[in-house]
């Protein structure tokens, strides 16, 4: 049995094994846990009543935090001509063509999400296997295949985070920092929570969401009622 530290042991104390809370009861206990003397990231953890072999009960979509993770996202944006001049006045942090597509089929993966325009695809579809399994494959569905690249620059900066289910069923993504007040903490899990519960399939019958439930970094998970 793997033996847990000190810390852990400690903020087990200050909840009930088994118990489900409320997303706001939930958040005020983990604030009262021993943390690292890191900033945490506070994640919230899904395992969803869906079939991941049927193509039409695939979860995807994406959420505009209230406050923000509390993260430094660093945009890549594929594309070129005039848009590459509005990439990087809008913020992005790596901006560039074909030679942009070679270099990440070469291993560079330097940033957190991807951006294209609708012209790029074509090239950009030879590193599926790349992007794809790491989540950074830019789509139509998440808005970020666009000729509107400061649009799409500017929801990432403001909180844009984007949700997929894994092969397990499962959805895991951070909503904010511990440094966060509870108040910026709940309204952010709650705008997740109501834009997953949108992205139900027509075609998924009974609960859609089996079980739920939150932590933060070095520290145990918390049920959600929910």
């Amino acid at each position: 049995m793997k033996e847990r530290s000190k810390r852990y042991t400690e903020a087990a104390k200050q909840f009930e094994e088994g118990k489900a809370y409320t997303v706001k009861d939930a958040i005020s206990i983990l604030k009262k846990m021993a943390m690292p003397k890191f900033d945490s990231s506070v994640d919230l953890h899904f395992c969803l009543g869906v079939d991941v072999k049927n193509s039409d009960q695939m979860v995807r979509g994406t959420v505009v935090l209230p406050h923000g993770t509390g993260k430094k996202v660093r945009i890549a944006v594929f594309c070129k001509g005039e848009h590459e001049s509005v990439a990087k006045e809008a913020g992005a942090d790596i901006v560039g063509g074909l030679e942009l597509i070679e270099k990440v089929g070469g291993g560079f993966l330097d940033f957190d999400c991807a951006i294209a325009t609708p012209d790029m695809m074509k090239d950009l579809s030879k590193l599926g296997k790349v992007l794809g399994p790491r989540g950074l494959m830019p789509s139509p569905k998440t808005g970020t295949v666009t000729f509107d690249i400061a649009k799409a620059i500017a929801d990432i900066k403001k909180g844009k985070v984007e949700f997929r289910v894994d092969k397990q069923a499962g959805i895991h993504l951070s909503f904010g920092k511990m440094s966060f007040a509870e108040d910026k903490l709940y309204e952010n899990a709650a705008r997740i929570i109501e834009a997953l519960t949108d992205a139900k399939p027509a075609s998924v019958k009974g609960k859609f969401i089996r079980s739920a439930a939150i932590s933060a970094s070095m520290t145990p998970g918390l049920r959600l009622a929910i």
